[in-house]
């Protein structure tokens, strides 16, 4: 039974994520086409097209706009208007926030590092690039396997240690609750994608 266990679990880390992608890019594709004002639009790839076309043209249009003295007032003024309003304002400012860390151009999380909490212990962490008013790093640590949420925290300089690994290796690290190399392979004995069952 073992066996059958192993190559049905195989199977579905291979499969389950190929049928992930294709519904999700399916109910985009639909929800593009269905669009008000390509919706009709003969082939509907066509009306899929001019959807990100004219998506890409806003982006960019609204991109040149905000780099002005009047895109700069216009964004204060949204800023304000927005942080009136309870609740949406958090809503605003925690997406306002993601999109800014990324697409910044500065390095932000894309080095990790090890920090030493306490003792022998150390922790995979990312380095953000700022410091506190003290001047210590300021850090993010991801939760496993979830990396979009953890904890932020200032740590001594003596506590950072650098780590020569790329973010990819680090983030396949914690996205498989430390189970995973850099190869995306489980080092779990026994698992699907265990050497041993060769």
């Amino acid at each position: 039974m073992d066996w059958l266990k192993r190559n049905l679990g195989s199977g579905l880390v291979v499969l389950l994520p190929i049928l992930v992608s294709i519904f999700a890019v399916r109910w985009l594709y639909t929800r593009l086409a269905a669009l008000p004002l390509v919706d009709g639009v003969q082939p509907p790839v066509v009306g899929v097209a001019l959807s990100i076309a004219l998506f890409v043209s806003w982006v960019f249009g609204i991109g040149y706009l905000m780099r002005t003295a009047l895109g700069t007032v216009l964004a204060m003024r949204l800023d304000a208007l927005m942080n009136r309003v309870p609740g949406l304002r958090v809503v605003y400012n925690a997406s306002k926030m993601a999109v800014e860390t990324a697409v910044a151009d500065s390095d932000g999380l894309k080095r990790p590092v090890k920090i030493k909490p306490w003792g022998d212990l150390r922790v995979t962490a990312f380095d953000t690039g700022h410091e506190s008013d003290e001047g210590n790093p300021v850090v993010f640590i991801p939760t496993s396997p979830n990396v979009t949420s953890g904890i932020v925290v200032e740590v001594d300089e003596e506590d950072v240690i650098d780590v020569d690994e790329s973010a990819e290796d680090a983030l396949t690290r914690v996205l498989s609750a430390g189970f995973g190399d850099k190869n995306g392979q489980s080092n779990v004995p026994g698992s699907v994608f265990s050497a041993d069952d060769e």
